[in-house]
């Protein structure tokens, strides 16, 4: 046995004989002691192995939640801290161990490092162990882990006891080390104690229960970060499935589930809604409370926390200098120092070393230097992942805040342009993103000023006096930086101010694209475009200048500092500094660089930051709406109270309401009036006085009563304050005197239709359900009775098609009757319209009164009020109010006024007979709804082809797929879309990418030549210095400085180049960008405007307009900045590898599994990041969107009660928005921590590298410091050069859709002959021949026109009829060349217009149009943009235009302002101008193209006169939209299907009976 324990010691305790001597008793054997220490770790090894793989073996007995991640054992985080400090200090204890046995000659002494070892594997297992028992919630077995740290605790005592009975143990690092570990092992048992106190899952009776938290069991919840243990934490470990996933699947919404429940923007309203609150006191009510304190109280904490997690990344910083100057002077030190020489105390028979010689160690070092790089990251990434989820959880709560003040918004607010929606829409897309990155940002204002200090004290004590000299270059640039942050930020937003301007121009061309391409103007409106991109170009090159001098800073300052510091050193001290200090400055220049160039962004976002807390503070202070007696407050009402049930009313009164005949007087006898009026009242206004809230009467003296279940018509001029009305009794207005009083049922059940139609961004079903449940019966009665279904088939998906904001664009008749049919649909007793016939035709406002009104409304017994001013349906009303500049003219029944107030009432009648003159000349055939149906089916008879709206990528993507559809799919996500990048450089042109790569490669030698040459001169030095002092000789110092002075020399000289070359390569780069962002817009402008009217009718106009305001904008600014960070981090970090590799070549053994690493990683998180991506700006728009329409629709939404519901869709769009942006942000942190990681072990890789070559005297100690400061910047620069390659990568799929949109064929604008082949004059006599004409859209499409054969003599007047879809107007754009002539030809006096160039032939004719476009600018620039007409001339078109009087008294005249659209125009108007504008042009031949389809009878019969004498030698050509208006041409062509069916003189076609004609003209009479 003795024999068998002798020999195990033999290893153990090492070959002394005295080693194993009990003499002085058991416990004085140190190596006995160690043994002791063995026993807890090899008793926890062998019982816990078989426990894990059992467990692992049977995973059942899991509690069924789908998250492993349930961590309920009290103490768990501290459980998890004292672990890893426990394994660090093994790690210590492990180190001294080997270095003590190494110093120690003879054999190994295991026992000095074997139980170390032991205790860090023992340590590892328990908490893994531990890991795997709380996740499977066996409480039991935790008794193991107790039992562990008793003993563990019970035999370090011992060895800490011995310890301190000697008396010289107090300088050796063992004896604190020891001391730790029993502190730890305490501590760890008192956590286990306190679990089973908690838990009570042993020696007690009854264990406690638990439930996982609400978060775990939603299966929905898919952030996992705040339930995951600390290590996974800290790693991000979680993220790895989703990550790693993105690769097969891109990642949806699906994916990335729900928000937990404390990152909900509910909850975080709610705490600040309370912090906001609680500072109005009971004494003070009134004061604003501040917004910065209310988001100190609620967001406070985890701020700080943050910080604290910052400052320690920022101290251990520090640790690389130091490390680094600590290496490189022990290297020189053992290189010069011969060995022999160690001391090594011995003591009690056992080997210790203070800790000043355990510093002295090389290796250790290296390995200190690796383990702070990698705590520092990961407090460092803590911290950002803390602002950052503090961040958003605060931008969730404060657009709450102001969702709900925006649906408290008074009216006046809105309307009297106190708060426009351009500033509610600020305050969401910019003030609260502006705080959310301030926040970010926070802890980086009092980190850096501390972080700054602590740097220049380490210079200090480096360099001396002369550090203080760099730093002040530092210190004193930084101002200018700032200087340069706040004029960029001033930059764009000019650029702005240009960008928006030009897209507004752009928009306007592409809607009235067809027009300008008509009359040849499309150039004069490009250069317009053109002359704006100009001057927002001058301000991007400003914007490109400030950029690269912010680049050209960030670059140089650190060359300057260390070349002013150096400079000073030489000066001061006569001779370089040792390499240990100067590669310790220059990695502290590189640490110091970083916070001063924040420190100015970080400066710029508090500024900003405080004007947006301004804005927000006077937005949620503003005028909120009165609280009436019904509404309160509150929105807990539910919507159902107060509704009728539905069906039930239905079967009381089912007589038809007969369309009473005008003369008859008598009050319509469809229902007996109960004798008790007060019942009958469904709202009564007593002696009311509303304002708009600018202290002037809208209203004054206000009595009225509305019976309920009867038609209430308010009539009146325009202006008269109907709606007003309306508004005042839904409670919008305010009230001076009097009040609006509700019958008790009736106020929470109203549906409200507003005079200007509100869609929301939603399907057309959605928009007319309204939020109510779908009932398919009513729901097809409301469309039949609003006649939508015509529209309805027209659309792409029928009902389900998106219209709104971002939908289809819908005519103004078809809003206002999806808006009537909204209220009809809603099952309230009280229905408000207000004026819904104004934009509808005659006979769809007579089927809305009759089906909707009379039939759907009245049927049911709801009480309408009907706003309008249309007389002859005041026969239907039970009650009419008269109304007259604000207060009421009349009010009772129409036999009341017809016997009471005989002149109203004549005045009534003799507008009604003019109105019903107008009925009967209104015809049948082709009404304005048709026209606006056709406007669709025009928008869409095009992508029947291909059903999708907005879906780009689609065609792209399927064109990749050809190849081979299993490997590209994978494939595809991973790639660079190199050929794009290629597209994009070369449309900056070839000059500048050469100047560029040059220019980079250059700059970027020359800093590695720099820092190579301070090395080699500091080794110099360092080994002339040191070899003579040890051969007892001084070199004469003459020879030092010589050499010395001619190192400084070049040192000046290669850093001056370098910060030259840093100036150019910024430059370039965004020179290059700027002139790439040229010529795509130059390119895609001239292309589109220039593409066939075919390209406008297939592709959105939002589309179109999407490549000119984002993707331009991100060629614009975004893709430069992305550019020359990515070419310079990339090259930084292979400029670093390639200095160490160089100088230590057996480190590229280590690089190639550090190579593998990384491309998995970038390989990854590219296809993450980019969907990640995709759906943070997918899920944003909606959210703006969400709030521009609830600010625009907010009477609509608080009329039907609405609020709650919207409230909550608010609340879902921000959490869908918040969990991708925190998604985006934690897959960030996931590859920051792992690039991270990797550059730690670079920086292991080449101090092991250089520490084992210097052994082998390879090289000198100042290029080991080199590659040393080079590996710490591969470190900080890894992360960078995947971030920005997945930017770019999302960057540049914007120049991948412009570049989609340049191969558009243009226009043939050539024609065969030359223009000055032709006439000066021509056409004179306007005599048009058709011969075999064929005619189609499209090569794809079927012929709109076959074989038309006509001839037309000069000077006819000739008119066009058929029915919808029957060819005329492809007829008219035929004459202009606009559609695809592909058989037979058009002659005009004599010349076939296939031949003529383009512009020649459209400038020589003129049209109108039926839909009448405007351009904003002046009446003069909508007649004449070329500028070739006199003012008389000009003057005389309008004469003609009957608008001549109405010009003259606007302010300017001919250069009175047309708004955007002509919007301050009429739509008769409107029309009347378009005709002006084609008289100006005196053409011979004259086409009208349905233009008279929205003007009233009167006008249209006097133009038919000005244009039968005005041009009575000029050939027109009318394209009729009421027959009767044609009966007076000279030749009647009549179509149908693309063919001519007759062609002759009216007269004649009338004459048979029978023929299509006569057939038009009855129906029309």
């Amino acid at each position: 046995m003795e024999q068998l324990d002798g020999g195990r010691a033999l290893s153990f305790c090492g070959n002394n004989s005295t080693a194993y001597s009990v003499k002085n008793g058991v416990l004085n054997n140190p190596c006995f002691v160690d043994a002791l220490n063995l026993v807890p770790h090899v008793f926890l090894l062998f019982i816990t192995f078989p426990i894990l793989f059992i467990g692992w073996g049977s995973q059942s007995s899991k509690v069924q939640i789908h998250h492993n991640t349930w961590l309920h054992f009290p103490g768990h985080n501290m459980r998890w801290i004292l672990t890893f400090l426990l394994l660090l200090v093994h790690v210590c204890e492990f180190s001294e161990g080997i270095v003590c046995n190494i110093r120690v000659m003879g054999t190994n002494h295991l026992h000095l490092f074997m139980p170390a070892f032991m205790g860090f594997v023992a340590a590892t297992t328990s908490v893994v162990y531990y890991h795997n028992i709380e996740t499977s919630n066996f409480p039991k077995l935790l008794l193991v882990l107790f039992i562990y740290w008793v003993l563990a605790f019970i035999t370090k005592s011992i060895k800490l006891w011995k310890f301190a009975e000697d008396k010289g143990a107090a300088q050796y690092v063992r004896l604190y080390i020891t001391a730790l570990l029993v502190i730890l092992y305490g501590l760890l048992m008192a956590v286990e104690i306190n679990v089973i106190r908690v838990r009570k899952y042993v020696f007690f009776a009854n264990p406690q229960k638990v439930k996982p938290p609400e978060d775990l069991q939603d299966l929905g919840v898919r952030f996992l970060q705040p339930f995951v243990n600390l290590l996974s934490k800290a790693t991000y470990w979680w993220m790895n499935p989703l990550i790693i996933g993105a690769h097969k699947r891109p990642i949806e919404l699906k994916k990335i589930g729900k928000l937990p429940i404390a990152m909900r923007a509910l909850t975080n309203y709610l705490r600040l809604k309370d912090a906001y609150e609680d500072q109005r006191t009971p004494e003070d009510p009134d004061r604003s409370p501040s917004i910065w304190r209310s988001m100190y109280r609620a967001f406070g904490r985890p701020i700080l926390l943050s910080s604290t997690f910052r400052y320690l990344a920022d101290l251990l910083g520090f640790a690389g200098p130091l490390c680094i100057s600590r290496i490189v002077d022990q290297l020189n030190f053992e290189k010069d120092v011969p060995e022999g020489n160690n001391t090594t105390v011995t003591h009690f028979e056992n080997y210790h070393m203070s800790s000043y010689d355990l510093l002295q160690n090389s290796s250790i070092l290296a390995v200190l230097l690796f383990l702070a790089l990698i705590l520092q990251r990961t407090f460092l990434q803590a911290s950002y992942y803390v602002t950052i989820e503090t961040g958003i959880n605060m931008r969730g709560a404060l657009l709450a805040m102001i969702y709900n003040k925006i649906l408290r918004l008074s009216t006046s607010n809105m309307s009297m342009g106190e708060m426009t929606l351009g500033q509610i829409n600020n305050l969401v897309a910019i003030e609260t993103n502006q705080l959310m990155w301030f926040l970010f940002l926070c802890p980086n204002l009092w980190a850096m000023p501390v972080q700054i200090v602590m740097g220049i004290i380490l210079l200090r004590h480096f360099m001396g006096s002369s550090a203080l000299v760099g730093a002040a270059v530092i210190v004193l640039l930084a101002p200018v930086q700032y200087l340069i942050a706040t004029k960029l930020a001033d930059t764009q937003k000019i650029t702005l101010e240009h960008s928006t301007d030009r897209v507004k121009k752009t928009t306007e061309i592409l809607k009235g694209i067809k027009l300008l391409k008509l009359y040849a103007w499309e150039n004069i409106f490009c250069d317009s475009v053109e002359e704006t991109r100009g001057k927002e170009l001058t301000s991007l090159r400003t914007f490109a200048f400030y950029t690269s001098m912010s680049i050209f800073m960030n670059a140089a300052i650190p060359i300057a500092a260390v070349l002013a510091t150096f400079v000073t050193y030489h000066i001061l001290n006569k001779g370089g500094p040792s390499p240990s200090q100067a590669f310790a400055a220059l990695s502290l220049f590189h640490i110091l660089v970083t916070p001063l160039f924040l420190l100015s962004t970080v400066v710029r976002f508090a500024v900003k930051a405080l004007v947006s807390v301004q804005k927000l503070g006077e937005f949620l202070q503003s005028d909120e709406i009165g609280d009436d007696s019904w509404r309160n407050g509150d929105i807990s009402v539910s919507f159902e109270a107060g509704k009728k049930p539905m069906g039930m009313t239905k079967a009381i009164n089912r007589k038809q309401p007969m369309r009473y005949q005008m003369d008859n007087y008598e009050q319509p006898t469809r229902r007996q009036m109960r004798p008790s009026e007060t019942e009958d009242v469904a709202v009564k206004v007593t002696g009311g006085s509303f304002t708009w809230g600018n202290n002037l009467l809208t209203l004054s003296d206000i009595n009225i009563r509305i019976p309920t279940g009867q038609l209430t018509m308010i009539v009146g001029q325009v202006g008269c304050g109907k709606s007003s009305l309306l508004l005042a009794m839904l409670g919008e207005m305010q009230a001076i005197e009097g009040g609006v009083y509700w019958s008790n049922k009736n106020r929470n059940s109203v549906a409200y239709a507003a005079q200007k139609s509100w869609l929301l961004n939603a399907t057309v079903e959605e928009n007319i359900t309204f939020g109510s449940p779908f009932n398919k019966q009513r729901y097809k009665a409301v469309i039949d009775a609003c006649s939508l279904q015509p529209d309805i088939d027209l659309l792409p998906f029928g009902d389900q098609t998106e219209i709104g904001e971002r939908g289809i664009n819908l005519s103004g008749g078809q809003r206002q009757r999806i808006c009537v049919a909204r209220a009809l649909y809603q099952n309230t007793n009280i229905v408000f319209l207000d004026d819904p016939f104004s934009a509808l035709d005659i006979h769809l406002s007579d089927h809305l009164m009759q089906e909707g009104i009379l039939k759907f409304l009245q049927d049911d017994k709801r009480t309408v009020v009907l706003v309008t001013h249309k007389l002859q349906y005041l026969i239907h009303a039970d009650w009419i109010i008269a109304m007259k500049d604000g207060t009421v003219l009349r009010e009772g029944t129409l036999k009341d006024i017809q016997t009471h107030d005989i002149e109203l009432y004549d005045h009534w009648k003799t507008l009604m007979n003019r109105q019903d003159q107008g009925l009967e000349k209104d015809i049948q055939q082709d009404s304005q709804t048709t026209l606006e149906r056709k406007t669709l089916r025009r928008a869409f008879y095009s992508r029947e082809a291909k059903n999708q709206i907005d879906d780009e990528d689609e065609e792209e993507e399927a064109e990749e797929e050809d190849d081979d559809n299993f490997s590209t799919t994978t494939n595809r996500r991973s790639k660079i879309p190199w050929k794009v990048c290629w597209c994009y450089l070369s449309s900056g042109g070839f000059f500048m990418v050469f100047l560029m790569i040059f220019s980079k490669l250059l700059k970027h030698s020359v800093i590695v030549a720099i820092d190579y040459w301070l090395a080699n001169w500091t080794s110099k030095i360092n080994n002339s210095a040191g070899t003579g002092m040890f051969n007892g000789t001084r070199p004469t110092n003459t020879t030092v400085q010589g050499q010395d002075s001619y190192y400084l020399l070049v040192f000046i000289i290669l850093c001056a180049a370098g910060i030259t070359l840093c100036l150019i390569t910024s430059l370039t780069v965004e020179f290059l960008g700027l002139s790439a962002a040229t010529n795509l817009h130059h390119n895609l402008l001239n292309k589109i405007i220039h593409a066939p009217i075919r390209f406008f009718d297939i592709t959105p106009l939002g589309q179109i307009l999407n490549r000119f305001s984002a993707d331009t904008n991100i060629i614009d600014q975004h893709i430069p900045s992305t550019l020359e960070s990515l070419t310079r981090s990339t090259l930084l970090c292979l400029s670093g590898i390639g200095v160490i590799a160089s100088i230590t070549p057996i480190f590229l053994v280590a690089l190639v599994p550090l190579a593998v690493a990384f491309y998995f990683i970038q390989k990854y998180f590219r296809v993450a990041s980019k969907d990640l991506q995709d759906l943070d700006d997918s899920t944003q728009l909606p959210l703006l969107c969400h709030f521009s329409e609830t600010a625009e629709g907010l009477t609509t939404i608080r009329a039907f009660r609405h609020e709650a519901r919207f409230k909550q869709r608010m609340l879902e769009l921000t959490d869908t928005n918040n969990t991708a942006y925190l998604f985006l942000s934690a897959a960030n942190r996931w590859l920051e921590v792992r690039t991270d990681y990797l550059g730690a072990v670079i920086v292991l890789a080449a101090a092991a590298a250089s520490i084992w070559s210097s052994h082998y005297g390879l090289h000198p100690g100042g290029l080991v410091g080199l590659g040393l400061t080079y590996a710490l910047t591969v470190t900080n620069y890894l992360n960078w050069v995947v971030r920005n390659l997945a930017d770019l990568e999302v960057q540049m799929a914007a120049v991948k859709k412009v570049n989609s949109f340049l191969s558009t064929e243009s226009e043939n604008y050539e024609g065969s002959m030359d223009a000055s082949q032709v006439p000066e004059n021509w056409p004179q006599d306007g005599e048009i021949k058709i011969q075999g004409l064929c005619v189609r859209y499209d090569p794809m499409l079927k012929p709109v026109l076959k074989h038309v054969n006509a001839y037309i003599k000069p000077g006819q007047k000739v008119g066009i009829c058929g029915r919808t879809g029957s060819g005329k107007s492809s007829l008219s754009l035929a004459f202009f060349n606009m559609v695809d002539i592909f058989e037979g030809k058009i002659i005009i006096d004599g010349i076939d217009i296939c031949k003529l160039p383009l512009q020649t032939l459209r400038s020589r004719l003129s049209i109108i149009l039926q839909d009448p476009v405007l351009f904003s600018g002046s009446i003069r620039f909508n007649l004449d943009p070329e500028k070739m007409c006199t003012d008389d001339r000009l003057w005389e078109a309008l004469e003609i235009a009957q608008l001549k009087n109405m010009v003259k008294a606007l302010p300017g005249g001919l250069d009175a302002v047309v708004t955007e659209g002509g919007e301050n125009f009429s739509v008769g108007q409107r029309q009347l101008f378009c005709l002006a504008r084609a008289f100006v042009r005196k053409s011979s031949i004259f086409i009208m193209d349905e233009a008279t389809a929205s003007i009233d009878m009167a006008t249209e019969n006097i133009l038919q006169k000005v244009v039968m004498t005005a041009f009575a030698d000029r050939t027109v050509v009318t394209i009729a939209h009421r027959v009767h208006t044609i009966l007076t041409a000279d030749l009647v062509i009549v179509m149908k299907r693309g063919n001519i069916m007759e062609y002759d003189k009216p007269e004649t076609l009338l004459e048979q009976e029978d023929g299509m004609f006569a057939s038009f003209v009855k129906a029309d009479m």
